[in-house]
């Protein structure tokens, strides 16, 4: 981040639950990163002043930036928030297939575990339910069934279609959403339902819309496509407002004229008009993978480990053999759903986690809640109560109070120290301020770190096959605690990890993805015409609402290039992957051998240490379309290496960090920094956006991309 740039072309965003992050491109691929706090109550707030931050690199306004900007990318939790906190408005009504009205109730299995701790899960009297998004009053059943294999075995009973839907709307419900049993397979009846509700609305003169699965999750899991349909209804459509606002805000206050863009679960980016605005649901951290792939091609690794420290959580994702993997029924918010996510998993341990003194059995808990965009106690317009690892980093030295986010917030030293006092060292039997606080923080780091672990070795992997990444505003200030002892082949931290995902989102795509169950087995011999027939067929399908979407957001759907693929499994398999099949290759046998050629070569290389079984047979579960639009990405510049020595500007002079006992650290300004330098720990490198904390024992090489190598001196 210098003072001479070109014209800014490209704003992208991540708005986290404590920190609005920006990342500014301009034409001639340099960059620069903004930050300021998040502003639950209108989002739009907390980009803008992010924006303005970010430009002060450059010297420019955002007012003189603005109307040249060409994309804007969003990634945030907004949407998320509004889920697990239930802060919709809207008032859902379903129709369901008869007998089937206490979905949200029973659940399945694996929902009504999900989020707790291993030793929970083994005792289900610790199990506890969701609260259903809609009440067990606004749910009707319907007698009708399509079969397993798409053939209708009992018609659809219309006149109980249409008392369920008066019914509904009797209760004054805003939407309608209609999912019945196997309409993946055949929609028949999900459209006559929506037919007759259509008709009902009309005839009352009342604005409800209709939904239906098969439109918008031809997925096989009941629970699962119903989930996503009612997530969609319940917090996407609300948030179209919140993501609107943005580019509202942007174009009144700085006239920027780009359409905004969303980063989605799988890594791509979609209008904020999308039909399936859900596949947005988990943006944020997204971003940060997809920087990690992209950085990654600049050492030419094939293996990452993505560590992304926010303020309310530590999100881990690996990159295997170059290969992303994604799930395609993820549980978000201890909900089931059938949306295709980047594969990672996040644990409440970020640096606005709340520390508390368990009386019962006189032990430090963290979490699982978060002071999030408050901080800590240590900042007063907060309002906190309950000190977090923020206020313990702060009473360490690691942070300085009056210059976190370059000084425009300022932070209270002493009544961080006050309340750790009070509220954990007098509980715990009196230890010093200093002792607890660096307790909670090692402790804090030893959870990561187990976190860690226990992902890469259940990929049958082990650390030294791994490059680590860390970034996220707490990523620098915390990795050499949470690395520790790990033998990886090296720790990398971007001198913009504050904006790390950020930085993702303006590498994102277009791209629009469709997913279908197909359920195929692959037989081992006899004629494959009637698979590829049914894939082709799909893929069509799919393929024409690519190319809707694309007409749809003023893109020439010649200039979107179309990848099909399918997820598949050894039979009997409980997991499926996704392998490219590219229809080049028109002849069905040749086109299908290599589908399981590829498969294979894939199952071992993700899975290392795991058995193929391919006696047991092939099985396709779904056929998946993607279309891809390029747009322009930010290019990493390379610079020449000076000296090891740091220069005379970069210090600033030295302060007292607390490592178990008191230590002189140098401190240094990051953005004063050159390629070359080594900067040895003890010592704090500082910047407006994020702290890196170099511990004794360590010391961190400032590469030629400007991405720091910790390592141990």
């Amino acid at each position: 981040m210098t003072s001479k740039h070109g014209t800014p072309v490209i704003l992208a965003i991540d708005a986290g639950g404590t920190m609005t992050d920006t990342f500014v491109v301009d034409d001639e691929g340099s960059f620069t990163i903004g930050k300021a706090q998040t502003t639950p109550e209108d989002e739009s707030l907390g980009v803008l002043e992010s924006f303005r931050d970010s430009l002060h690199y450059w010297e420019t306004d955002a007012e003189d930036a603005g109307p040249h900007l060409r994309a804007v990318v969003y990634s945030g939790t907004s949407m998320l928030n509004r889920l697990l906190e239930r802060t919709s408005d809207e008032r859902i009504g379903v129709i369901v297939t008869a007998g089937m009205e206490d979905y949200l109730q029973l659940e399945r299995a694996v929902q009504t575990y999900a989020g707790y701790a291993y030793s929970d899960r083994l005792h289900v009297v610790t199990h506890v339910h969701n609260e259903p998004l809609v009440p067990r009053k606004h749910i009707r059943g319907v007698r009708g069934r399509i079969s397993f294999f798409g053939e209708e075995v009992i018609p659809l009973y219309q006149d109980e279609a249409r008392d369920a839907v008066n019914y509904l709307l009797d209760q004054d419900v805003t939407a309608i959403v209609v999912s019945l049993l196997y309409s993946y397979r055949d929609p028949r009846h999900e459209q006559e339902v929506a037919r007759i509700a259509e008709e009902e609305v009309y005839r009352r003169g009342m604005d409800v819309p209709v939904f239906i699965s098969s439109t918008h999750t031809p997925i096989r899991g009941d629970l699962a496509r119903l989930n996503t349909l009612l997530v969609e209804v319940y917090a996407a459509r609300p948030s179209r407002r919140q993501l609107r606002s943005v580019g509202e805000r942007l174009s009144r206050d700085v006239g920027s004229k780009a359409a905004v863009r969303v980063l989605t679960s799988y890594g791509g980016t979609i209008s904020p008009d999308h039909d399936s605005l859900v596949s947005t649901l988990v943006s944020g951290p997204i971003g940060g993978i997809l920087g990690a792939r992209r950085l990654a091609e600049l050492y030419a690794t094939t293996n990452v480990v993505c560590s992304d420290v926010g303020g309310t959580s530590f999100d881990v994702g690996l990159i295997s053999e170059r290969q992303v993997a994604t799930r395609t029924e993820p549980t978000v918010a201890r909900f089931l759903l059938a949306i295709p996510t980047v594969a990672m998993d996040s644990i409440g341990a970020g640096t606005g986690t709340r520390v508390r003194v368990d009386p019962a059995v006189k032990r430090i808990t963290l979490g699982p809640d978060s002071a999030g965009s408050r901080l800590g106690v240590s900042w007063l317009p907060g309002g906190e109560e309950v000190p977090s690892i923020t206020d313990c980093d702060l009473v360490l030295g690691y942070l300085n109070p009056e210059y976190f986010l370059g000084g425009s917030v300022e932070l209270d030293l002493d009544r961080a120290r006050r309340t750790i006092q009070e509220q954990l060292s007098e509980p715990l039997g009196g230890k010093s301020v200093e002792d607890t606080a660096y307790g909670v923080v090692k402790l804090l780091e030893t959870e990561m770190r187990d976190h860690l672990v226990g992902m890469i070795l259940g990929m049958g992997y082990s650390p030294e096959n791994y490059q680590m990444f860390a970034y996220g505003g707490g990523g620098p200030l915390h990795v050499a605690g949470y690395v520790g002892n790990l033998e990886f082949q090296a720790v990398r931290v971007p001198s913009w990890a504050a904006a790390f995902s950020a930085f993702g989102c303006a590498c994102a795509d277009y791209t629009y993805r469709y997913d279908r169950s197909v359920d195929v087995l692959i037989p081992p011999t006899g004629n494959r015409q009637e698979i590829m027939g049914i894939l082709r067929q799909t893929w069509d399908e799919l393929a024409r609402r690519i190319q809707d979407d694309a007409k749809r957001d003023g893109i020439d759907p010649a200039e979107v290039s179309i990848v099909q693929s399918v997820r598949m499994q050894y039979f009997g398999m409980l997991d499926d992957l996704e392998v490219q099949m590219p229809l080049q290759n028109q002849d069905a046998d040749a086109a299908i051998g290599k589908l399981i050629e590829d498969f294979d070569s894939l199952f071992e290389k993700i899975f290392a240490r795991a058995a193929k079984s391919p006696e047991s047979g092939y099985f396709i579960t779904k056929a998946i379309a993607v279309g891809v639009y390029p747009t322009e990405k930010p290019v990493i510049p390379e610079y020449p290496l000076a000296s090891a020595a740091p220069p005379s500007t970069a210090e600033k002079g030295v302060r007292k960090v607390f490592e178990g006992n008191w230590r002189e650290a140098r401190i240094y300004e990051m953005d004063e920094l050159v390629s070359g330098n080594l900067v040895v720990g003890p010592s704090v490198i500082e910047a407006p956006a994020t702290t890196f904390y170099i511990p004794s024992g360590y010391q961190a090489f400032l590469d030629r991309f400007r991405v720091f190598e910790l390592q141990r001196s």
